[in-house]
């Protein structure tokens, strides 16, 4: 498995998320046992997952900061969960590169989301960029 399949796989999970406030065991161990999983990728989705729900609220004020005029209650789920995947790569991943994390994230949305989405999460990204690198 690649990392952009693994980075999808845990895109999924956040996504079930953000529905139940619970992730989602079961599929997170069928995907941990496929045959193509490589250890670093499983150890990456459950990092990123896990991750996403010990920071939630931290990472939820991160994009509600940076998504100006916009009610982060109203961002589409597709978008929200892309945005929460690349907001805690970008803040607690720093062995991957900030632009990696975005570029992975906005072909996601472009996949899985709406035609203007793209442009809405590279929007609040470069915010988020912003804000990180001032730190």
């Amino acid at each position: 498995m690649s990392r952009r399949n693994a980075r999808l796989n845990a895109y999924q999970l956040i996504f079930g998320y953000l529905f139940s406030k619970e992730i989602d065991e079961q599929s997170l161990s069928s995907m941990l046992e496929a045959e193509d999983i490589q250890d670093a990728d499983g150890e990456y989705i459950k990092k990123v997952v896990y991750g996403v729900k010990e920071h939630y609220e931290e990472l939820m004020a991160l994009i509600a900061d940076n998504s100006k005029n916009f009610k982060v209650e109203r961002i589409y789920k597709p978008d929200l969960s892309a945005l929460l995947l690349a907001c805690y790569e970008m803040k607690y991943m720093e062995e991957i590169p900030l632009a990696v994390s975005i570029n992975e994230v906005i072909e996601i949305v472009k996949t899985f989301s709406t035609e203007n989405s793209s442009k809405f999460v590279n929007g609040v990204l470069k915010g988020v960029y912003n804000s990180l690198k001032e730190v």
